[in-house]
């Protein structure tokens, strides 16, 4: 036990979770101040939507270009050189964002800043990975995710305490460029310093592609992590509007939902851990949430989900139980070896984001679009579809508990 406190209390460890604490605070600070900065710059009700989706659009573009620079990139140079380039990235583009004055400006940043903030995540948990014995690496990777996601709930409580989201992008900003000076002290993976001098294709994308066995592992842990997205980005974002198709007369607030949310998020992403310590397993961990996340589901559709209180508390659980994020991008990296872990352990996570467009597309563009079914038997489709995806490509994903990552791809 005192070897492991040691461990979260290592500066690298610290870093990393730091280093996504204000990720996530960026990251999901535009959803939680997107109607007030956008009248704030003169945008009214009926321009909203569209406005919303543009900029939104250009950060997902961001984050999917970012996923594959900054794991190409922390595979040639080195994970530290990512954690840098990403933090000063993402802290410029957020400082300068609390100065916008029209929509093209607020996407065009947001796309820099999701190019930026699309390798935090993938370079520190490659990092903690590589430095960590396997025994506790699992365990201490879901404390660095746990810690960072916590600041989804920092970002909604800067903008209710301060009701400026121009001051909230700033602090944003200056969070960043405090982690970089935490971060000079950190040292580079000894792992990856085995391999820096030596002959060997690092950092090429192409390696998932080239080779079948390699190609099926890349793809599976993509599918297993639709779950976390699919709450996020469709339940707990159109909470107000399901309340409304429950029971009615509500005052729920997306924005606390998935406040809730991200509070679930971060104590699974804790517990997960843990649970796949006990069991030795990242695979029985995930079974064990993939189970809760299922009957999450059930309650949320069903007629006891019945007040703002029911709701607020399923948000909360189905958060809870999708807080597999850390694991998830843990076995990522340790599917693949040193010379393309950094680029598996960044990519494999921002295409799950990713593919948020790709439910939506079937959720609203197809089965309400298309079919006309109503929003209730849409998203339930939907979830179902993801969950029996997520569940057959985790019974083909190799067990990477005990597994040495020491290791490069030929």
């Amino acid at each position: 036990m005192n070897n492991l406190r040691s461990h979260f209390l290592s500066l690298v460890v610290i870093v990393a979770a730091l280093g996504y604490f204000v990720d996530i605070y960026d990251l999901l600070l535009f959803t939680i101040v997107r109607e007030p900065s956008l009248r704030g710059i003169n945008i009214g009700d009926a321009e909203m939507l569209a406005a919303s989706t543009h900029i939104i659009n250009y950060q997902m573009i961001g984050l999917l270009i970012g996923g594959i620079l900054w794991g190409v990139m922390g595979d040639k140079r080195g994970r530290l050189s990512v954690l840098f380039g990403s933090i000063l990235l993402y802290s410029v583009a957020n400082f300068v964002t609390g100065y916008v004055q029209t929509v093209d400006q607020y996407a065009w940043l947001r796309f820099i800043a999701g190019i930026g903030l699309a390798g935090e995540l993938g370079a520190g948990i490659t990092l903690v990975s590589e430095i960590m014995p396997k025994k506790n690496r699992g365990v201490v990777t879901s404390f660095v995710a746990g810690v960072g996601l916590f600041g989804a709930v920092f970002a909604f409580l800067i903008y209710k305490l301060t009701n400026d989201w121009r001051l909230c992008y700033k602090i944003g900003g200056v969070l960043g460029i405090f982690l970089l000076v935490l971060r000079i002290k950190v040292s580079e993976s000894p792992i990856f310093k085995g391999v820096e001098s030596r002959e060997i294709s690092r950092g090429n994308m192409l390696m998932f592609f080239n080779d079948a066995r390699r190609f099926r592992k890349y793809i599976l842990a993509i599918l297993i992590g639709l779950p976390t997205w699919f709450v996020i980005g469709i339940l707990l974002n159109l909470s107000n509007r399901f309340a409304t198709e429950l029971y009615g007369e509500n005052a729920i607030d997306s924005g606390a939902s998935i406040m809730f949310g991200y509070i679930g998020i971060a104590l699974g992403d804790i517990t997960v851990g843990f649970v796949s310590q006990y069991f030795q397993s990242r695979k029985k961990a995930l079974y064990i949430f993939y189970a809760m996340t299922f009957m999450g589901g059930v309650f949320f559709f069903s007629p006891f989900n019945n007040s703002d209180t029911c709701m607020y508390a399923v948000s909360f659980y189905l958060g809870f139980s999708t807080g597999f994020w850390a694991i998830f991008v843990t076995m990522g990296a340790e599917h693949f070896g040193t010379n393309i872990r950094a680029t598996a352990a960044t990519t494999i996570p921002n295409m799950v984001r990713g593919a948020l467009p790709l439910m939506n597309l079937l959720f609203k563009d197809y089965l309400q679009g298309t079919l006309g079914w109503s929003l209730m038997n849409s998203a339930m489709t939907t979830g179902l579809i993801v969950m029996a995806i997520s569940v057959m490509a985790l019974i083909f994903t190799e067990e990477t508990f005990h597994k040495d990552l020491d290791f490069v791809e030929e």
